[in-house]
């Protein structure tokens, strides 16, 4: 072995090492975003049934951020191996792949790691529910993969907002309430509409912002196949929709309790003017930053509704 070799073992064995390296491939603030439909799914549950397991309710929140770490470590290593931050015109977080902070190689292992907890946590899962908990398991990591990864990534189409919506939720509220409670009703699938919304609206947002660069790349993301007008018009209805939604699940619920989350509607409504006005990347990350929050909130507040009503 050569002084040369030692040297770069000895910076691989540093880099695996940092902390912040992996928070950048992670993206720690991001998880919240997992755990919003996950806690919204368990109060609509325990307002259905009067009680939820708090162990299967682990798992599932388990299950949930594991998978959003999957996604973040594809997404990381899948734009470094296709070269898809090179020119100028990139904007956004930095990546920790493709800045040289971590090889390909040691992301993939990690991804790997964190996909075969997954599949544990999601076979205990499975013991309890039986095996629809697999199939949507499966589906769950398949998704997580696809989107920067394979012959055709999710995120090289205009699926995006789509993907995002049925995932963080139709999937991840009515699959939370399923698995703790074993059904959902009306209700459960609508305030799932209205999560998943506000969720596709951030990466409307962050598709938007993107769009020059992605075009570059060649991104056929929304914003870029239907240009600014239509991605903003998308973003407005992504966001306004899920407040729209708000009242006709508290009449059909017969629980005003769960309008509680139209507290942040001034605050939608002030978002979406900023965004329409806003051209700079830097006023469109805030706006992305800002509309990450109001999601949070929102989340939090329906769940409150929930558990109260």
């Amino acid at each position: 072995m050569t002084v040369e070799d030692i040297a770069t073992d000895a910076d691989r064995i540093r880099r695996w090492r940092a902390p912040s390296a992996w928070a950048t491939a992670i993206r720690p603030r991001s998880l919240l975003v997992a755990v919003s439909p996950v806690l919204v799914g368990a109060s609509l549950g325990y307002r259905r049934t009067g009680s939820v397991d708090p162990e299967t309710a682990l798992l599932v929140l388990a299950a949930a951020l594991l998978m959003q770490v999957a996604t973040n470590l594809q997404n990381d290593v899948g734009y470094a191996v296709r070269n898809a931050d090179r020119g100028e015109t990139r904007v956004g977080l930095p990546r920790a792949t493709t800045s040289g902070a971590l090889s390909v190689f040691e992301v993939r292992v990690a991804l790997a790691i964190v996909a075969s907890v997954a599949l544990a946590v999601g076979l205990a899962l499975a013991a309890y529910r039986g095996w629809p908990v697999l199939a949507i398991g499966a589906a769950s990591l398949a998704a997580a993969l696809a989107y920067m990864g394979g012959p055709r990534p999710i995120a090289y189409t205009p699926f995006g907002e789509l993907t995002v919506f049925v995932f963080f939720g139709l999937v991840g509220v009515t699959g939370t309430c399923w698995m703790l409670t074993g059904g959902f009703d009306v209700a459960t699938l609508l305030c799932a509409a209205a999560i998943g919304a506000l969720a596709a609206a951030a990466l409307a947002i962050n598709n938007h912002r993107d769009a020059a660069h992605d075009r570059l790349v060649g991104r056929r993301t929304f914003a870029v196949v239907f240009g600014p007008i239509a991605s903003r018009r998308l973003f407005a209805a992504l966001l306004l929709g899920a407040f729209a939604l708000l009242p006709v699940i508290a009449l059909q619920s017969d629980a005003p309790a769960l309008l509680l989350p139209m507290l942040r509607l001034p605050a939608a409504l002030t978002l979406r003017r900023g965004f329409v006005h806003a051209e700079s990347a830097a006023a469109l990350t805030d706006a992305l930053l800002r509309t990450f929050r109001l999601a949070i909130e929102f989340a939090l507040l329906l769940a409150v509704g929930a558990a109260v009503g």
